[in-house]
């Protein structure tokens, strides 16, 4: 039965790998334009399914799942609230962006301050992606496959320790492939194609997942039973024990989404190859709507796992045998695997596994490949070599993309000794540099006269403030008592104020006014405000059929 789960896998990965070649067999992939924006030609099911995929990896499958295995359907404000930043990416954000013509968020932050500005920015997101995201990605991939494929019986090992490595070099160097040979329109096609696997094997898992949890009585028992047994964990309201208490949705966790999916460049750079502005929010505006889906297939999964593990159906092996102290962090972590690995038959897990590791090669090489941008765009031609050719900048772009993913490969296994859980250490180090660069681009959009020394004041006093409130002792204290998400908007806020305040005593001489550089045709879709209007009501009904009040009582 292993077997059959095997050849599925590499029949499936195989597929994929072919069909992404053929498509893009003659891109070009010589200038910087073809490499790094696909030559401005992506539509908007190739954006939607790009961005799609590029956020559905596995810190995201593995990480969200076993965070509800925790918290429980309140944790699904990491998918549901997207969509209202969705929302202000297409009506705000991206007509700006593209209206520049840009292709780095730090080449905006130079054309509305200055070089240095940018340079700050760039080396910002690249340690924040070698350090942080690469790194998170290609563990919980790891983790996932491991669990999914039951990777240690195939390899003849006992502990999940000895597995990591080998898996984590293995996607590493298979992702780098794809992002280092392929630029950033192989990218798109194969997280399009690897899209519709993920949907489509997510929903699989909760269906299987609670038929089986029903019984003989199957997919309606599964469900009654979890509303009847478990009911007090599909509250889409968190208490403040969670990890997402209520308050917080408002403050901290908006910002990290709003920047997110309005500023982070992994993120956003296939919005910045749209071939118009039309396209581009309908991209934008068709990932929202498929947004709402998420948590059908990353949250309920691992509130699931969480309801059988109560039973005695999970977690029953040595491995899981751990010490009180650290049993919740572990079974969280592995909490989506073993429940894709306990409920799916052999030749649907060797599917599931392929698309599982197609969403991890997306959000790793949609991360290298942005890595790889910043790095030739913003420092490489800026700073270490001014005279650059495009191919040049290619060639440089590929070489430093190396370095990168081997660092990150390096890095991924310490993530193991983590005394968090995985999800919420990303969210946790995510703070540290989306809300500085949030704040420096808000500001420059919205007030023409801050001058750049408020904008370098937002960046590094940003991330010298957050740091030393997460690691320092005695404000480290005062963090963990007001909880780091409104810690986060507290900050957020502090600094918007005093660069406000640099900008009125230090101005720039002459306003700053944003030309449009003719980079793609910037005419709105008309569908585009009645779309995010809908879209923000589907939101608000999710949370209030679900919503119980009463564990405000707690605050």
């Amino acid at each position: 039965m292993q077997a059959l789960t095997i050849i599925s896998f590499l029949f499936f990965t195989g597929l994929v790998g072919v069909l992404t070649y053929w498509i893009t067999r003659r891109d070009d992939l010589k200038s910087t334009k073809g490499f790094f924006l696909a030559g401005r030609t992506l539509t908007f099911p190739l954006i939607a399914g790009s961005l799609l995929l590029t956020n559905l990896s596995t810190e995201q499958l593995v990480g969200l799942n076993g965070a509800a295995f925790n918290d429980g359907l309140c944790v699904m404000v990491w998918e549901v609230f997207a969509v209202l930043a969705l929302v202000v990416m297409a009506l705000f954000f991206l007509p700006r962006w593209l209206k520049s013509g840009v292709t780095t968020v730090p080449e905006f932050l130079e054309i509305r301050f200055d070089r240095q500005t940018q340079v700050i920015a760039n080396l910002i997101f690249l340690i924040a992606y070698v350090g942080i995201l690469l790194p998170i990605i290609l563990y919980t991939g790891a983790t996932g496959m491991i669990g999914i494929l039951d990777l240690k019986e195939l390899m003849g090992i006992e502990s999940d320790e000895t597995a990591l490595p080998f898996v984590v070099f293995l996607v590493g160097i298979v992702g780098s492939v794809y992002a280092l040979f392929g630029g950033l329109r192989s990218v798109a096609v194969s997280d399009t194609i690897n899209g519709i696997g993920l949907l489509v094997g997510g929903l699989l898992i909760t269906f299987f997942a609670l038929s089986g949890f029903g019984g003989d009585e199957g997919l309606a028992g599964g469900i009654s039973k979890l509303q009847n047994s478990f009911g007090d964990q599909l509250n889409s309201i968190g208490s403040k024990e969670t990890s997402v208490p209520f308050g917080a949705v408002f403050s901290g966790i908006f910002l990290l989404h709003l920047f997110y999916w309005t500023t982070n460049q992994q993120i956003i750079q296939r919005t910045l190859g749209a071939s118009s502005l039309a396209e581009g929010q309908k991209g934008v505006l068709l990932t929202g709507g498929l947004k709402l889906l998420g948590p059908l297939f990353l949250v309920i999964p691992g509130i699931i796992a969480y309801a059988m593990y109560q039973e005695g159906e999970l977690f029953q092996g040595p491995e899981f045998q751990t010490s009180p102290g650290g049993e919740d962090i572990k079974l969280s972590d592995h909490a989506y695997g073993e429940l894709v690995s306990h409920v799916l038959p052999p030749p649907l897990a060797g599917f599931f596994a392929a698309a599982m590791i197609g969403a991890i090669l997306s959000s790793f090489n949609s991360a290298l490949n942005s890595s790889c941008t910043l790095f030739s765009l913003g420092l490489y031609r800026n700073v270490i070599h001014p005279s650059a050719t495009d191919q040049q900048l290619v060639r440089a772009s590929k070489i430093f993309g190396w370095i990168v993913a081997i660092a990150a490969m390096c890095i991924a296994p310490l993530l193991a000794q983590t005394d968090k859980g995985i999800f919420d250490h990303l969210q946790k180090m995510n703070g540290m540099y989306f809300i500085p660069i949030f704040s420096v681009v808000v500001i420059g959009m919205l007030n023409r006269r801050v001058p750049p020394s408020a904008a370098k004041f937002g960046l590094i006093g940003g991330i010298v403030i957050i740091a030393v409130g997460y690691f320092v002792r005695p404000f480290n204290a005062v963090v963990n008592s007001m909880h780091e998400f409104y810690f986060l908007g507290t900050v957020f806020m502090w600094l918007l104020i005093i660069m406000m305040v640099i900008g009125s005593i230090s101005p720039r001489q002459e306003e700053w006014t944003q030309q449009d550089v003719k980079a793609v045709d910037l005419t709105p879709w008309p569908a585009a405000r009645m779309v995010a209007i809908a879209l923000a009501f589907l939101v608000l009904l999710i949370y209030a059929c679900f919503a119980d009040f009463s564990v405000l009582s707690s605050y």
